[in-house]
């Protein structure tokens, strides 16, 4: 392959894989810092990136001029306008793949990820006698692609996003400068793989009486938004901070916690990338199938009975489990959260 000068790396969605690119570009901006980096992703994605030297995020338009066949072509082409030299497809979709046909009219050479499906299925596959072990991680899948294009990487050494200040607006929303901070994400995208709301608000309340710690609630849509602000009216050391700043104020909180509480969803991957101490809850997913926070401890994994539930786990992404895996994450007790978020924080 020839020198590449000028690298575009493609990952789209979602949130949690997007984030989970961090770690990986910045072993990449540290060991080549020659090399020129472009990110196309969405453009809500941009402040995750903010660390990161010589890279550039060019903005997609999946739903606008960059829709459908034609659309991509006009990606296509733009991307090519910009001189890249190879393209190193994290995402490996549909749309992907039509990209990399247009870049292979153009010969510049394309990588995509091994996603490991096969292994993946064989891991999630319902039954009790299946062997369970560690896969590849994401963030390996991804070192994987660049070393194929000529840059190897290594992982261990990776130093993480550094702390960001606050604004004395963000501050004073907070208005806790005596207390340790803990981020509590409570949602996700799939049932199987969110804790009951009514044993996490025992988890706030045990938190909260405490009167040591301000909890910070995250969250998106208009239900979660509800639900959150419920709990920061019944709860005198809680605050919500769903759909109440940009993302970029949300990033720089999350990067001056004391300790993130999320599920096995985006949230925990956006604190891991500041080296907050993230505790996450996992119910038919499992750490096993490579998508755990980076540089995270396992002991701060807290895993669904299998025991009780043997087939787990039934999913890669939460979406899928057997009759009677509705409630698995409920073997999580509420106490045993605490105690870890106290391990951690004392």
């Amino acid at each position: 392959m020839a020198t590449v000068k000028h690298l575009l790396v493609i990952r789209l969605s979602a949130m949690g894989d997007v984030a989970m690119t961090v770690p990986v570009l910045t072993a990449l901006t540290k060991t080549y810092p020659e090399l020129k980096i472009t990110v196309l992703t969405r453009g809500f994605f941009k402040p995750i990136f903010s660390q990161l030297p010589n890279v550039t995020i060019y903005e997609t338009e999946l739903k606008g001029k960059h829709k459908g066949i034609i659309g991509l072509y006009k990606l296509y082409s733009e991307l090519k306008a910009l001189k890249i030299d190879a393209v190193a497809d994290l995402h490996n979709v549909l749309r992907t793949n039509i990209l990399k046909l247009y870049f292979s009219f153009g010969k510049i050479p394309v990588v995509q990820i091994d996603k490991g499906r096969a292994e993946k299925k064989a891991l999630t596959t319902l039954k009790v006698d299946k062997q369970i072990q560690q896969l590849k991680t994401t963030h390996e899948r991804y070192a994987e692609v660049f070393s194929k294009l000529g840059f190897s990487l290594l992982l261990g050494k990776v130093i993480l996003n550094s702390k960001i200040n606050l604004s004395q607006a963000l501050t004073n929303k907070i208005a806790a400068h005596d207390k340790k901070w803990i981020g509590i994400a409570p949602f996700a995208a799939f049932s199987g793989k969110m804790y009951p709301l009514d044993l996490m608000e025992k988890v706030v309340a045990e938190l909260n009486n405490t009167e040591k710690y301000k909890i910070i609630l995250f969250g998106g849509g208009a239900k979660e938004e509800a639900i959150l602000h419920l709990w920061e009216t019944t709860y005198n050391q809680v605050v919500n901070m769903a759909n109440k700043v940009s993302f970029k104020e949300e990033l720089a909180l999350i990067s001056n916690l004391a300790v993130m509480v999320a599920m096995d969803s985006g949230n925990a991957h956006l604190a891991a990338n500041y080296a907050i101490p993230t505790i996450t809850l996992w119910g038919v997913t499992h750490p096993y199938a490579g998508f755990y926070p980076f540089g995270q401890a396992t002991e701060n994994a807290l895993l669904s009975d299998r025991k009780k539930y043997p087939q787990i786990p039934t999913s890669v992404y939460g979406n899928k489990y057997p009759e009677g895996y509705e409630n698995v994450m409920a073997t999580i007790s509420p106490e045993s959260i605490v105690l870890k978020i106290e391990k951690l924080l004392n």
